[in-house]
């Protein structure tokens, strides 16, 4: 049964050879030459948000912008919000200040330029902004976006900030920029991850399901769930060099993918964040 909560469907729009994990096994420059399978993967979702009745956000690369104009139009003549993933992914958390500025202010005038509105929100790659970079959401407000969801807070080897509120926040008090973290549960004192990504691919669709449900009604908050193009994606190249962990984590389940967020656009009520997060009353 549906729930009448909306909840927030977010796309993270960046192709298989940008993940952050191959960082150190592919090399930027090459990137031109590799083989783009965004745009073929980005048909297929807007075609199941379509199908499902879904609203979704894409926080959309500006270096894929670039090169995929088309696209952004099709994403925004679809009634999704468009917004920004940084330029060319670059974690927020190896920039510096200026850096940071540099980039999220660049990636916002490209899909202003292509997408013809308003980029009000912002994800950082790898959910790269915790305790030790912080000042990055001033930076976001100075460069004038309204929302970020850019903090997930869990432990990960990768990433996370488990003491952050676990729902949408003001960091600087009310008016300023709102954060909205990935959606967990709290079991045990801890915050487990309940909104997409390899462990949504991992874990059993029934289970993802019941942690959203949760947060729906015994939370009362509207779930933030989160995937990207590569994950719908099971012929993509696969990539030579990469450790055991990082190959189990990127490839686990692709083949599962499609279907398990068709069944999502089923069981769940979706909508973009600005939507679900701005217009609140």
């Amino acid at each position: 049964m549906q729930t009448k909560l909306r909840n927030a469907m977010t796309i993270d729009v960046e192709d298989y050879f940008q993940v952050s994990a191959f960082a150190d096994t592919v090399a930027r420059d090459s990137w031109p030459e590799r083989e783009c399978r965004v745009e073929a993967n980005i048909e297929r979702i807007l075609a199941m948000l379509d199908e499902g009745d879904a609203k979704a956000t894409f926080f959309t690369l500006g270096w894929i912008a670039e090169r995929y104009p088309a696209m952004v139009k099709r994403i925004v003549a679809s009634g999704h919000e468009l917004a920004s993933h940084g330029y060319g992914h670059l974690r927020a958390s190896d920039q510096t200040r200026e850096q940071f500025m540099d980039d999220v202010a660049r990636s916002k005038a490209i899909l202003e330029d292509i997408g013809g509105q308003a980029v009000l929100g912002y994800r950082a790659p790898s959910f790269s902004i915790g305790p030790g970079n912080l000042w990055a959401l001033d930076t976001l407000q100075e460069a004038g976006y309204r929302y970020s969801s850019s903090i997930y807070p869990i432990a990960h080897d990768h990433y996370g900030m488990p003491d952050a509120p676990r729902f949408a926040f003001h960091p600087n008090g009310a008016g300023g920029l709102l954060e909205v973290p990935i959606t967990t549960i709290r079991v045990n004192h801890r915050n487990l991850p309940a909104g997409g990504g390899g462990y949504f691919r991992l874990l059993p669709y029934a289970l993802s399901r019941r942690m959203m449900r949760r947060v729906n009604d015994t939370d009362g908050e509207s779930a933030i769930f989160y995937f990207h193009p590569w994950e719908i994606d099971p012929g993509q190249p696969r990539m030579a060099g990469i450790n055991l962990k990082t190959r189990f984590r990127h490839y686990v389940n692709l083949q599962r993918m499609e279907r398990r967020i068709r069944a999502l656009t089923r069981d769940f009520a979706w909508d973009r964040m600005d939507r679900i997060f701005l217009e609140r009353p």
